[in-house]
């Protein structure tokens, strides 16, 4: 399995010279496994789905977009792609909910219709299914976790594709006040990802405004990191106004966990591999 990110800024999209080299679209995934050369999952809408079309060449994307939660920089991009709002697209939308009675496209609705946008979902031109989004596992490959965020219902995504798993919390409140049993729910979400994709929009200093606004401080999440075991850590949503020589600054500050797990600062276009973390030792074994 791979993964592309097509956005990894959080709150609002950051243009501008610097902000090239990381990129300034809001939070999008592609995920890849094996042999594909499409990908036919997405995690999250945000700006970045507006990169879409040069991953597919052009054609209609059919799959799965899962949506972590609905803030605008999760669900931006939907009515600006031409590879999903297209007439021959077929798309799952899987909408966060509160329980299964909820109607997941009237949810969606509420932030995507007039007066604050010109169409609602019925507008988006293709195939579309809108679909309820709860805690448990859509199927073998999906399965998603309730995390503490302000705002909303938040959820917290895990990827199991040949034999590799990805986790991607990009909005998680882990702060002194977060609850044991919401530290509990991401962490059992977490555990043994051979990479997680985390929320990193905030340094310790900023801990009151990571606080106020439901994220976490990148201290806080290299911790969280090894409690969990995971693999490798990714870090993305990065703050808006951080620039691209900043975080080569925060990069170079955070090259390791306390533990010694290798961390990385996403970058948007870039290819990130997971590889289950048998293969990674028995090829260092053998080196």
């Amino acid at each position: 399995m791979r993964f592309v990110p097509l956005g990894v800024r959080g709150s609002t999209p950051a243009p501008g010279p610097e902000f090239v080299r990381y990129g300034g679209h809001t939070s999008c995934v592609a995920v890849y496994a094996d042999g594909e050369d499409v990908p036919g999952l997405l995690l999250d809408a945000g700006t970045g789905l507006r990169m879409l079309p040069t991953l597919l060449a052009g054609e209609p994307f059919t799959g799965r977009i899962v949506l972590s939660h609905l803030h605008w920089d999760h669900m931006q991009g939907l009515p600006f792609c031409p590879s999903v709002d297209n007439p021959r697209a077929r798309v799952s939308l899987y909408v966060p909910v509160d329980s299964p009675d909820t109607d997941p496209e009237a949810l969606l609705a509420r932030g995507f219709s007039p007066p604050n946008f010109p169409i609602g979902p019925d507008g988006l031109l293709g195939e579309w299914q809108f679909c309820p989004l709860l805690t448990g596992a859509i199927d073998d490959t999906v399965t998603v976790g309730p995390v503490a965020h302000k705002g909303g219902n938040a959820f917290g995504i895990r990827v199991s594709l040949d034999g590799a798993v990805l986790a991607y919390l990009p909005d998680h409140a882990l702060h002194d006040e977060t609850s044991s049993a919401d530290r509990a729910d991401a962490e059992s979400l977490v555990a043994g990802a051979d990479v997680l994709l985390h929320d990193g929009q905030f340094v310790a200093a900023e801990h009151p405004v990571a606080r106020d606004y439901g994220h976490a401080s990148i201290e806080t999440v290299l911790d969280f990191a090894d409690q969990c075991d995971v693999g490798e850590l990714v870090l993305t949503h990065h703050g808006p106004a951080r620039t691209d020589d900043q975080l080569d600054e925060l990069a170079t500050q955070f090259e390791h966990t306390p533990q010694g797990r290798p961390v990385r600062f996403a970058k948007q276009n870039t290819s990130i591999e997971v590889t289950p973390r048998a293969a990674v030792q028995g090829r260092r074994r053998v080196g």
